[in-house]
């Protein structure tokens, strides 16, 4: 791996029924997430993984403008997003998240409105995340058998 490069990395692991913990080892200050689906399916006990999309879409977008302000000597006192994934069957009726709504919104104390603008061009195009989401993201998944290292325990 060169200098250009990174990996982000999550372990997830099943406790019981649809409920995963997901932990993540380049962050080991981090508490662990519990992802849940929710009932009938699972218990609800955490959010689903579409949730967790979502919250990653905002959660970079939200940093990418706050970043992008911050370089403009723009501080702002808050930077919001409210996310929605939303989801419908395809044509092999099939569940999949059809498309993302992000909504904005910040507080800045003093505008200075040329800076702004062009925070407002720049910032999306930062995003490592949503602009993945975007143009697709390939998925290699490897399925093999699990050692007795691996096995959940009762």
């Amino acid at each position: 791996m060169n200098a250009d490069q990174k990996v982000a990395r999550t372990h997830v692991q099943l406790l019981e029924g649809y409920r995963f913990a997901a932990s993540f080892p380049d962050t080991p200050a981090a508490p662990a997430l519990t992802l849940d689906e929710p009932a009938p399916i699972g218990g609800g006990e955490g959010p689903n993984p579409a949730a967790v999309l979502a919250a990653a879409v905002g959660g970079c977008l939200a940093s990418s403008l706050t970043l992008c302000l911050s370089k403009a000597h723009l501080e702002p006192d808050a930077v919001n997003a409210t996310v929605t994934a939303n989801i419908a069957r395809n044509e092999a009726g099939r569940f999949r998240i059809s498309g993302i709504e992000v909504d904005l919104s910040l507080c800045i104390p003093s505008t200075d409105q040329a800076r702004l603008e062009r925070c407002k061009t720049l910032f999306q195009d930062f995003c490592i995340v949503t602009e993945s989401v975007r143009h697709g993201i390939p998925v290699n998944v490897h399925l093999s058998a699990c050692g007795e290292a691996l096995k959940r325990s009762a």
